[in-house]
């Protein structure tokens, strides 16, 4: 029989995520796929939640039984050389903190996408549970990438400068603040690390609401990570490759637009 005979390729980074099924396709697990997809890297979903949820909001949320996210996790950590953790919707307590406890047997750098509501504003999670956000992974976390919202709401403090400080001295590396929730003409997203402001990127502010755009950034910028790009260069090419996604994004229904993001 003929041996048909395929290149060697050395194969691509393997990222673990964390996060929640969207059954539209358009934001969680399925959006990360798509974006470290594009990225080059190779994705191991772990599931968080069940969310029943269309383009125009969340109508309810149901957390797996952390015995079922752990046995998930340790199945793909225990097997594959994984390079980089994103963490999208967590849930619960119970569930932060089997996440806290394999991060820091792997101590694998992590990408944080700290989702605390819905676009269409329901809530996803309560005050306890970003308390121990706080305490629990922030700590462990490389970056975290909050919506100007969720920075403010995270910290107390008004001032997104003053907010990406309290993050950062709560134990995280660096923060970049998006800025699409904000009254500006323009989007201004704002990236700090090691205690100081570092940059900001400015973009052009498009005329819909997405879905998915938040896991978009996060899971391309993981991506990029995991290719070993330094940080800066590794924020800005996951913004330029996630307005591409938005400004080439389509309208499925009447809710969100979707990202073109294959």
């Amino acid at each position: 029989m003929l041996q048909i005979q395929y290149p060697s390729f050395q194969h691509p980074p393997i990222v673990l995520v964390f996060g929640g099924n969207d059954p539209t396709g358009g934001a969680g697990l399925c959006a990360d796929i798509q974006a470290l997809t594009h990225q080059g890297c190779h994705t191991a979903p772990i599931i968080t939640c069940i969310t029943p949820q269309n383009t125009h909001d969340v109508m309810d949320n149901f957390p797996l039984p952390t015995h079922y996210i752990k046995a998930q996790a340790e199945a793909v950590l225990t097997d594959l050389p994984v390079t980089l953790c994103k963490i999208g919707l967590i849930g619960n307590l119970e569930i932060l903190e089997t996440i806290q406890e394999l991060l820091t047997r792997y101590r694998l750098p992590t990408v944080l996408d700290p989702i605390l509501s819905a676009g269409g504003g329901h809530p996803l999670t309560q005050a306890h549970l970003r308390q121990a956000m706080i305490q629990k992974l922030l700590p462990l976390v490389q970056i975290l990438t909050p919506n100007s919202q969720e920075a403010r709401r995270l910290t107390g403090q008004d001032s997104l400068p003053l907010a990406a400080q309290q993050l950062m001295d709560w134990g995280c590396q660096y923060v970049c603040i998006t800025g699409s929730h904000e009254n500006t003409p323009q989007v201004i997203n704002q990236l700090y690390g090691g205690g100081h402001y570092l940059q900001q990127w400015e973009w052009s502010r498009l005329p819909d609401t997405y879905h998915g755009s938040g896991c978009t950034f996060a899971a391309s910028l993981a991506g990029a990570l995991a290719k070993g790009k330094e940080m800066i260069t590794a924020v800005y090419d996951a913004q330029q490759y996630t307005w591409q996604t938005l400004q080439q994004g389509y309208q499925a229904s009447t809710g969100q637009a979707f990202p073109r993001r294959f």
